[in-house]
């Protein structure tokens, strides 16, 4: 008879001599995880790990916990219970999220410290050169010979070259960062949690007030990274770019997927439609699974992260593929009339904030059809071009005007005003309706489930709402419009991956005109059909791809000069 009991003691003595042996690099271990507030039950018994060299985009609906998640595996907060262990010797990194902590620091010491051991050996050292002497000779000859091993000398330079790849200028390293504009502190913290090669790196948000050329760098950058990255973001284009899996929070537990967004999305879409086709064969159905991963495998080959991280992305295999549990909104922008051919004219505008020009000599003709993706370096110059444009604004020259055939709908950057009584979702909705039918209260408990507010959801007041459910109920107001022109500031601000995903299918679908800003770099690439560029010398306007835009080497050197 076996004892059962001696194999399980044998099992578990063993088990890290048989990991080492097999040289599973489990870098990062979550054990027996579980987090509780109050009744609520956010992470229950989680065991995962995080391995060598990959990309972990961790996803989840909002108040699933992604945040959480990211603070206990860093240790600023502590779980219920179960622990996360890290290899021993090796180093972890995180972006930090409190942007007055380094205040006192110069921008270059700011960033060594992001290897503690380093900058304790390199403070040490210098304290003691500022009194040198035969009894602490020994001593700095001893954190020299660590500093060296660690790399110690290059530190400097090191620092600096990441700080100007993040668009820090040099004659910025020596300024307190108490001196910075909110943005460059952001660069900042991003260049301290990528110094000095740390063996897990952590971030949360990190392209948050990045520009374009910023992020693109930073998914270079992590394409090539060779060892653990752990990131929650919302930029879908970023997290195609960079991850090997994607790390599902789903029902208190989270389920590891080998691809980047995409595939996990278009594969969990798949999976929950086959699983309504009641009559469908299992060999036809398991058919449409094979010929989906062998299509997709064959695009993961050439992408970037398989190839400039040098290393495959593991085999995609039918048994990842599952229905997801997430609900999408249903955005659906219908029009109450067809626009003419003439939509906007725009001449000679020009708007200045404390004497900064935003921008000048704006000369626009939107005709029928057009998405537009409008661009600045100063996010401040798109919103106020929107505000004029609605009217909440005025520009210190020029003028437009819209089509006789045109109505707008917009959706601000800034919502808070919209929101300041204590109505009820159903009444705070039916403000906007403009027939008798639409002030019904099954009519506008229809507009708010399609917008994920149903039940007792639709009787929330509106100033208790959170930044998603306020963006959310203006898209609500704005699909009760019924418009034929959509001017949309930032519409991907506060929304979680499942809202920015059906409204950017829901933009792509609208069969009427769009205006609208974002840092989402997939929802311009797949809407956008032309590029409206306000700089304070004029505008640039371009029927392409957002893509074609900036790898334009003439668009290039143009928007060099009209902002120089």
């Amino acid at each position: 008879m076996l004892n059962y009991k001696f194999i399980l003691n044998y099992i578990k003595e063993h088990f890290t001599t048989f990991a080492q042996n097999f040289k599973i690099d489990r870098m990062l271990t979550v054990s027996n995880l579980s987090v509780q507030f109050g009744k609520r039950i956010l992470f229950d018994e989680v065991n995962t790990i995080f391995t060598q060299g990959n990309c972990y985009g961790i996803i989840g609906a909002n108040g699933a916990g992604k945040s959480t998640f990211l603070k206990i595996l860093s240790g600023e907060m502590e779980a219920t219970s179960g622990n996360v262990s890290l290899e021993k010797g090796k180093r972890m990194s995180v972006l930090s999220q409190n942007h007055f902590a380094y205040d006192e620091f110069t921008v270059l010491d700011t960033v060594l410290k992001g290897n503690k051991s380093l900058y304790a050996i390199k403070s040490e050292m210098d304290k003691l050169y500022e009194d040198y002497n035969d009894a602490n000779a020994d001593r700095i000859g001893e954190l020299q010979a660590q500093f060296e091993e660690m790399n110690g000398w290059n530190a400097d330079s090191d620092a600096a070259a990441l700080l100007s790849n993040l668009d820090i200028k040099e004659d910025l390293h020596y300024t307190l960062m108490k001196d910075l504009d909110g943005k460059s502190k952001v660069r900042v913290l991003l260049a301290q949690a990528l110094f000095g090669n740390p063996d897990v790196l952590i971030m949360d948000e990190p392209t948050n007030d990045l520009d374009y050329e910023t992020i693109t760098w930073l998914e270079n950058f992590l394409a090539n990274y060779e060892n653990t990255v752990i990131v929650v973001s919302h930029d879908r284009h970023f997290l195609d770019a960079v991850c090997t899996h994607i790390s599902d929070i789903d029902f208190g537990k989270i389920n590891h997927y080998s691809g980047n967004y995409t595939f996990w999305y278009e594969s969990s879409q798949l999976a929950a439609r086959q699983r309504s086709q009641q009559n469908k064969k299992a060999e036809e159905k398991k058919k449409e699974l094979e010929d989906f991963i062998r299509r997709f495998s064959a695009n993961v080959a050439k992408s970037k992260q398989a190839t400039s991280r040098k290393k495959m992305i593991e085999k995609l295999n039918i048994e990842d593929i599952k229905p997801s549990s997430r609900r999408y909104p249903a955005i659906i922008f219908e029009r109450e009339r067809e626009a003419g051919d003439q939509i906007l004219n725009v001449e000679g505008l020009r708007k200045t904030f404390e004497d900064e020009v935003l921008f000048d000599d704006v000369h626009i003709n939107l005709t029928k059809g057009d998405k537009v993706v409008v661009i600045s370096k100063n996010s401040r110059a798109v919103t106020a071009f929107y505000e004029i444009l609605n009217d909440n604004e005025k520009a210190e020259a020029g003028k437009f005007s819209w089509g006789v055939t045109t109505n707008q709908a917009y959706l601000p950057l800034e919502n808070a005003d919209f929101f300041k009584s204590d109505l009820s979702l159903v009444d705070w909705l039916r403000q906007y309706a403009k027939t008798e039918e639409e002030r019904e209260e099954v009519f506008i408990r229809g507009f708010l489930g399609k917008m994920i507010f149903s039940g007792e959801e639709a009787l929330k007041k509106c100033n208790v709402l959170s930044g998603g459910e306020k963006v959310r109920c203006m898209l609500s107001r704005m699909m009760m419009i019924r418009a034929n022109v959509l001017m949309i500031d930032e519409p991907t601000n506060h929304l979680d991956l499942e809202s920015i995903q059906a409204f950017n299918n829901s933009l792509k679908n609208f069969k009427g005109t769009v205006l609208f800003s974002t840092h989402d770099h997939e929802f311009a690439q797949t809407v956008a059909n032309r590029i409206i560029e306000l700089t304070p010398k004029g505008v640039i306007d371009r029927y392409m791809t957002f893509d074609e835009y900036f790898q334009d080497k003439k668009i290039k050197d143009l928007r060099a000069k009209m902002y120089a």
